[in-house]
């Protein structure tokens, strides 16, 4: 990390979705601001920018964070993974259609964040530690009936594949 002359601003090096970004940043800035603002990444929405909503959520090294409460002078170093960079359409992705587990889309990215990351920890969760995981994020259109479903339905694509490789590729 470099501190830059006066300005009261720091470069430093982000890895997002795989590619490294250099970035300068104030100490303040959220990863959620230098994720949208600097990186043009706008998958992680800025809804309560408190850490209540969760509509902001990220992977950072496969951990579910909101980025909105994580400084993104943490970040360097460490493996940031957006909605972007999941890429196409995932098990999980998939199933948010098929179970029309969203109505105006601004909470969707989080939560798909959140159920990837489950499903990659445990692709046999039932259905408590699945609600218990959903519960990080919050929803004002849907029931989160819908989403827990898809959450099941994704699972259940992942076992038909039937090795840990689809989890990392159909997750």
């Amino acid at each position: 990390m470099m501190q830059g002359r006066g300005s009261g601003k720091r470069e430093v090096e982000l890895t997002v979705n795989g590619k490294k970004h250099q970035v300068t940043l104030r100490s303040a800035d959220t990863l959620l601001r230098v994720l949208r603002e600097c990186l043009g990444l706008t998958g992680a929405k800025a809804g309560c920018e408190n850490g209540d909503c969760g509509a902001c959520t990220v992977l950072v090294d496969d951990t579910p964070i909101k980025s909105c409460f994580m400084l993104a002078v943490e970040a360097p170093g460490r493996k940031v993974t957006t909605i972007e960079g999941l890429g196409g359409e995932t098990a999980v992705q998939q199933a948010f259609i098929e179970k029309f587990a969203f109505q105006c889309g601004f909470c969707t990215p989080g939560f798909i964040m959140v159920s990837h990351a489950l499903l990659q920890l445990n692709p046999d969760a039932d259905d408590e530690e699945i609600r218990g995981w959903l519960q990080s994020n919050l929803c004002r259109c849907t029931s989160y009936e819908e989403i827990r479903v898809a959450v099941q339905v994704a699972m259940a694509k992942i076992r038909r594949k039937g090795d840990s490789d689809s989890i990392q590729n159909h997750v």
